[in-house]
């Protein structure tokens, strides 16, 4: 092995990043501290208002399926066979009926999605399904 026993003064040429990082930080903690004092809001006196009651809308019909797949419209039991006339006249009424389905947990799903298709084709587009939590 051959040693080399010569000084040479080479200039080193990698960048120091140390001090760049150190006023990085110092930067990043100023930032942090003077953001929130530069939200300056506007003091202004707003009016006062009675509240205003919500616009009253109307209770949705209720589509129920208990386990033994019986149908119900609001508690009343409806063959279902019947469910889609049934709902037709109650669009004829409202056009903008609401109907709300639940199911039990044991019905069969092939007895939901009749229902839901039942539904459709009465032309009821505003359908929410009621699950548990």
């Amino acid at each position: 092995m051959a040693f080399s026993t010569q000084d040479t003064d080479e200039v080193l040429s990698e960048i120091n990043v140390t001090p760049l990082v150190d006023v990085m930080l110092v930067l990043l903690v100023v930032f942090i501290v003077t953001a929130p004092l530069l939200t300056n809001s506007i003091p202004i006196n707003l009016p006062k208002t009675e509240a205003v009651a919500p616009a009253e809308q109307k209770d949705p019909l209720v589509v129920s399926i208990d386990e033994q797949g019986k149908l119900f419209i609001n508690k009343d039991e409806i063959q279902p066979d019947l469910l889609q006339t049934n709902l037709q006249s109650a669009r004829q009424k409202d056009p903008d009926v609401r109907v709300q389905l639940q199911a039990d947990d044991g019905v069969n799903y092939g007895e939901v999605a009749r229902a839901m298709a039942s539904i459709e084709k009465a032309g009821i587009t505003k359908l929410a399904v009621i699950t548990a939590k």
